[in-house]
């Protein structure tokens, strides 16, 4: 599962430091809370984690909710806001119902309103008691920081935010959040989280052409920039209904779930900045939900888990020459060292094989998985692929067709045969990666 906002997010290079430093943000002691309001402000903390703000509200090495992360988007970037309690450049002056206002209608102070990359239609029914909460938290226990705004680079006509109030109009739905009939305490509990604190049908479910949530189709499966954010329905095929309690367990805990799948790109950050730190009532809960959410059928012929290797890759290329076995050279010399030459994994580095990367109905994750890398924290554990996309020190620039090549072969060799790629595709979603 993957996750975030209307349009998209990129991941960050730096996510394993950044995540560091936002974990101690939010595990720190209170600076001067009251006795009295301990509990609460701690409750907020939880509800922030849970939210998953300091994923969007920090830059790559910058200081805790100062803001400054680039979401990419198709009408532009916009740059998350300073949330710290700096008086002149954060929210350190707003009143309790401007800081409502802002979060669960996408109304800042002056009445400005906020593009929905701030997911605030799914945090609309977040309730009165977990906001007031979060307000405390937000108040009393995270560090000011006067840092300045960045100017969105948005172009015209979506930079007239008057606009928003059609689509506001459209889209947000202001109702409280209540139970459901015959809706278990524990589902209930399931789809606050899934459907508004962790705002999964931000990614999941695909938009429509005015970047509103298509009709019929929530949590199908959607592009996200350069990533694509899986079905989470029951759908056999399509969906998760071949994923055990214990494989969705792991994975929201570690971000890695054996023969499903690997949380990378924007599910890295939810994984390390949320997910992991949630309570196991909690995550039993949103499986409880994702267990009801109704099956949608994608247009794959089999599981994306469901796929094995072919026979022995490296018997059979070893010692061919041609350009038809360019893709094995690369994947040889740049890939077999972690994932094995016959792409079985050790360790942390996991298999190609039944796999939801190598296996999926199109190659979005795993270009963009050689582009950028994994980088993912979970407890003292962390995962890391360098980035084969970047010119790092430490390993070789692949150009877009070296890419392409080594995608089709781990396609065919150990995944969806029939997905394949060239290097205009690269370049197109590496452009999609760059802010």
């Amino acid at each position: 599962m993957m996750r975030k906002i209307f349009l998209s997010r990129p991941t960050r290079a730096t996510l394993y430091l950044v995540a560091c430093s936002g974990v101690a943000a939010l595990m720190a002691p209170l600076p001067d809370a009251r006795a009295e309001d301990a509990g609460l402000v701690e409750k907020g903390r939880y509800i922030a984690t849970a939210a998953d703000c300091f994923a969007c509200h920090t830059s790559p090495g910058g200081k805790p909710f100062a803001g400054g992360y680039p979401i990419t988007t198709p009408v532009g970037t916009i740059y998350s806001t300073n949330i710290t309690p700096a008086p002149r450049t954060g929210i350190g002056t707003y009143t309790k119902a401007e800081f409502f206002d802002a979060v669960r209608r996408g109304i800042g102070r002056g009445g400005k309103r906020l593009y929905p990359a701030m997911p605030y239609t799914s945090y609309a029914a977040v309730t009165d008691d977990d906001m007031e909460a979060l307000y405390a938290f937000f108040s009393s226990a995270v560090a000011p920081v006067e840092q300045e705004n960045r100017p969105d680079t948005v172009g015209f006509p979506f930079s007239i935010r008057s606009g928003l109030v059609l689509w506001n109009w459209l889209y947000l739905d202001t109702r409280p959040f209540q139970a459901q009939p015959r809706e278990t305490p524990q589902v209930t509990r399931g789809r606050y989280l899934v459907d508004h604190l962790e705002h999964c049908g931000t990614c999941h479910t695909p938009r429509t052409m005015l970047m509103g949530p298509a009709s019929g189709r929530y949590l199908a499966g959607s592009a996200v920039s350069a990533w694509y954010a899986p079905n989470i329905t029951t759908d056999k095929v399509a969906g998760i209904a071949n994923w055990t309690d214990s494989d969705l367990r792991n994975y929201l805990k570690t971000g890695h779930a054996l023969n499903k799948g690997q949380a990378a790109g924007p599910m890295a950050e939810a994984v390390t900045n949320s997910t992991q730190f949630l309570t196991s009532s909690d995550i039993d809960a949103m499986i409880a939900y994702l267990r009801e959410v109704p099956a949608i059928a994608g247009d794959e012929k089999r599981s994306r888990t469901s796929y094995g290797s072919a026979d022995r890759p490296e018997d059979v290329a070893r010692g061919q020459t041609g350009s038809e076995n360019r893709g094995w050279k690369i994947f040889s010399g740049a890939c077999a060292s972690c994932h094995q030459a016959e792409g079985q994994g050790v360790n942390a580095y996991p298999s190609l094989t039944h796999n939801s990367t190598t296996g999926g109905p199109n190659a979005r994750n795993l270009v963009a998985t050689i582009l950028t890398g994994v980088e993912r924290q979970s407890g003292d554990s962390s995962v890391f692929m360098p980035a084969f996309g970047s010119g790092a020190l430490w390993v070789n620039r692949l150009s877009d067709q070296d890419i392409a090549d080594v995608s089709n072969f781990v396609l065919k060799t150990f995944g969806n045969p029939s997905v394949q790629i060239d290097a205009t595709y690269v370049a197109k979603q590496r452009a999609a990666l760059t802010p």
